[in-house]
This record gives C-alpha cells, sequence and structure tokens, in this order.
C-alpha cells in the first residue's frame, strides 16, 4: 500500500509528497480509510507509530474543498510541546491546500490568539486550560466545527484534565465526527470513549512492547549515588543524543543543571520553565546544541527526536506502560538504540512489573570501575531544596472597599490564593 491509495485531493497529495511519505505505517493505513469515511475513531497507539499524520491528513482533505476562516477542526493536546509538534504537521502538509492552523495554550501571552482568531483560523490544536479560557471569554467560536480530535487521551487523564474535557466537550456542536487517541486504555478512557464516540471503529497498532531495534539494562545503584553513576556510563558509552527522564521538575532542574557543570551540552525541560525556554531546550535538542536533554515523563510528551541514540531513566517510571513509552524514544527508524534505568531497593516491585510485561527479565549491567561501596550521606544535599527565606507579609485589608487611589482591593488570602491557582494552570495548560 502507499498513500496514492487513499486518493486524497491533489494539493493534499502534494503535501504528502513534500514530506516524503510513501509507505503508510500501520496506524495509518488502518485510521486514515475509516477518518475519510466520516467514522469516530478510537486509536490505541504508542508514541512514534505516525498518528498525527493518521488524522491530519484525511482532516485536511475534508476540510479542503469547505470555506476559509472558521474553525472546523479542534485537536486537544496535553503540553504545549505537542500542541506545537501537531501543528507543524498540519502546516507542512496542508501548506498547499490553504489550510489555516493555529496553536492555543498557556504560558503565553492570550491577546495574539485572541487576535489570530479574529482573523479567521481552520484548525486549532489546544491545550484544555487555555482553550477554556477562550471559550468562557468567547473569543472563539465552535459553532462551525466538524471533527474533534482527542490526543493523548490517556495523559490528559494523567495531569487531571478529565474535568476539563468534559466542560470543553459540553461547548462543541453535538453534531461532529470524533477521534480519541490514547497509548493506553485505563478505565476511565474507555468511559471517556463510550460518552464520547458514536459507534467507533477501534485501530489499534503496535501492542505494548519495546522496539526490537532497542537493547535495554537495568544497573542497580544506591539512591545517593545515583549521579555519579550517570555520570559514569556518559564517559565509557559512546552517545550521540541523550534523553534522561526524572520523577519530579525539581530534579530534572538539579540534574540538568549538575550535567552542565560537568562539561556536557545539557538542558532540562520541566513545567516551571517559560514557554520560551521550553522552546528554546527543546530546538536545541534537535539540532545538537545540546547532547543531554533532562525531561520529566509530562515534558517529555511531544518531544519527536528521531535520532536519539540513548534514553536513560534516573528514576524508573510508574508503571510498565510508561517505561515503554520512554523507551520507544530510541531506536526509531530502524536505528539501534539503548536504553539504561538506573533503579534502587524500592525499585523492585517495579522492575518485576515491567519484566512481565515484557515477558522475560531485564539484564542487570555493572560499571567496571565505578565504586558501589561510597556510603551515604548524613543528610541528602544533592536533591534538597534550598531553605525558604522569610517573606514579609503585607498587612491585609479589614474590609473590601476602595483604596485612595478608586482601585478595588481584596483580601490577601484571596490574592494569595489566586496566585497559587494562576502558577498551577498556567504550567499545566
Amino acid at each position: 500500500m502507499t498513500f496514492q491509495d487513499f486518493q486524497f485531493h491533489p494539493a493534499i497529495a502534494a503535501g504528502v509528497s513534500a514530506a516524503g511519505y510513501v509507505t503508510p505505517t500501520p496506524i495509518q493505513a488502518q485510521a486514515i480509510p475509516a477518518v475519510m469515511a466520516g467514522r469516530d475513531v478510537m486509536g490505541l497507539a504508542q508514541t512514534g507509530t505516525g498518528k498525527t499524520a493518521a488524522f491530519a491528513l484525511p482532516i485536511l482533505h475534508r476540510l479542503h474543498p469547505g470555506g476559509r476562516g472558521k474553525v472546523r477542526a479542534l485537536v486537544v493536546a496535553p503540553t504545549r510541546e505537542l500542541a506545537e509538534q501537531i501543528n507543524e504537521s498540519f502546516s507542512a502538509l496542508g501548506h498547499q491546500a490553504g489550510l489555516t492552523s493555529a496553536t492555543i495554550y498557556g504560558g503565553v501571552g492570550i491577546n495574539p490568539q485572541v487576535a489570530t482568531l479574529r482573523r479567521g483560523i481552520d484548525i486549532v490544536v489546544a491545550c484544555p486550560g487555555r482553550l477554556l479560557d477562550h471559550i468562557g471569554q468567547g473569543t472563539i467560536n465552535l459553532t462551525h466545527l466538524e471533527v474533534l480530535v482527542l490526543d493523548e487521551a490517556d495523559q490528559m487523564f494523567d495531569m487531571g484534565f478529565l474535568p476539563d474535557i468534559r466542560r470543553i466537550l459540553k461547548a462543541l456542536p453535538p453534531k461532529r465526527q470524533t477521534l480519541l487517541f490514547s497509548a493506553t486504555m485505563p478505565e476511565a478512557i474507555r468511559g471517556l470513549a463510550n460518552e464520547t464516540l458514536n459507534s467507533p471503529v477501534t485501530v489499534q497498532v503496535d501492542r505494548v512492547a519495546p522496539a526490537v531495534t532497542v537493547s535495554h539494562a537495568l544497573y542497580p545503584v544506591e539512591q545517593h549515588l545515583k549521579t555519579a553513576l550517570l555520570l559514569g556510563l556518559l564517559q565509557h558509552t559512546d552517545t550521540e543524543s541523550v534523553l534522561v527522564f526524572t520523577r519530579t521538575k525539581h530534579r530534572a532542574r538539579r540534574l540538568g543543571e549538575q550535567l552542565e557543570k560537568a562539561g556536557y551540552r545539557a538542558a532540562s525541560l520541566q513545567g516551571n520553565l517559560s514557554q520560551n525556554r521550553r522552546q528554546a531546550a527543546l530546538d536545541g535538542f534537535r539540532d545538537g546544541s545540546y547532547q543531554i536533554l533532562v525531561a520529566t515523563d509530562i515534558a517529555a510528551r511531544g518531544i519527536d527526536v528521531s535520532q536519539i541514540s540513548h534514553v536513560i531513566n534516573y528514576d524508573i517510571p510508574d508503571t510498565p506502560e510508561a517505561y515503554i513509552h520512554r523507551i520507544g524514544r530510541t531506536g526509531r527508524a530502524a536505528r539501534s538504540g539503548d536504553a539504561f534505568t538506573l533503579v534502587s531497593g524500592e525499585d523492585t516491585a517495579m522492575v518485576r512489573a515491567i519484566e512481565k510485561l515484557l515477558g522475560k527479565p531485564l539484564e542487570r549491567s555493572r560499571l567496571a570501575g565505578f565504586d558501589y561501596t561510597v556510603p551515604a550521606p548524613r543528610k541528602d544535599s544533592e536533591f534538597a531544596r534550598p531553605p525558604r527565606q522569610p517573606v514579609a507579609r503585607r498587612p491585609k485589608p479589614a474590609v473590601v472597599g476602595s483604596t485612595p487611589e478608586g482601585e478595588v482591593t481584596k483580601p490577601a488570602s484571596n490574592r494569595r490564593r489566586f496566585k497559587r491557582n494562576g502558577a498551577r494552570s498556567g504550567a499545566a495548560r
């Protein structure tokens, strides 16, 4: 089968040729005909299987004959990075068709997004929080929507976006085509699919299993020696581009700083970064300016770098499926890759669960010449948070009212609550 068999509109076919697509991936071969037929689709596929083109191409084919400047397709994604990646695919594949797309997410100013929507756009790729802001403010018109895509639905559930998704669904026209893609199918996502999809076609490819081009091994080590072992592995391994996973944002930032101090071209990717810094880290990793990128699971969603030679799990993931997704970042496009996982005594149960999923034991390795006997320090100074400095609190106003300047003053407790909620929503949207 080739992409010519789908009989896309010539303008869309031109985008396919320009992108260098020849043979569809399994999910593209199965999903594209169903989407082109107007069916709702539930797709089960891991990152890197080509699912973006599996929904982008038939959506572009559907929208091409219609008018321009009204939001007719909406893609909801969990992270800014993934939203940008999806938008880039729409822009590249639909350029010759004259269809326009734009991203909407938090962490950046809302006014440029409002201006873009007012000028008219055909396809919107959005993160849930900022999309709800636009819906609430009436700055996006979704009455002409024809197709909705919920991408990485399981990750949106993990990030706590399920209530936001339900609110978004209530604001959309009930008569539409809906496509839901997820790497895994937890009960909550299955329930959402049952509520949202109408007689869907289920497309499932690549059973949860690591790529055959990836060799992976465990490195047992005490928790306090992880950074030293990581540095040792980097020194004794022929690496090209390395993606390191940590469990927390704080640890990703600190580990990135330590790798920089050790002389590596390293950056961290985590939710506390501004959008500009996040994009700079991603761009630098893609073009080779950074050899090492340290990231959390959530921040790494949307990273699509085919040249990753090594994935290193500084912290073991929380689920066996997450392990498969992580190591699937390397060994793509028939290239070989390596995945190393640093494990401590408390990781025994998760190691067993991963081996059960894989159906075989994982190789245990040791780094020659590394001193595994160094005792733990009395106090964890490596990832301990710095002590917080006392902050002088402003006096609380007795009542809500007008200041001498004529501005309304809110109680201090409300101001703090707004600041906390704003910071949280801005990082997650």
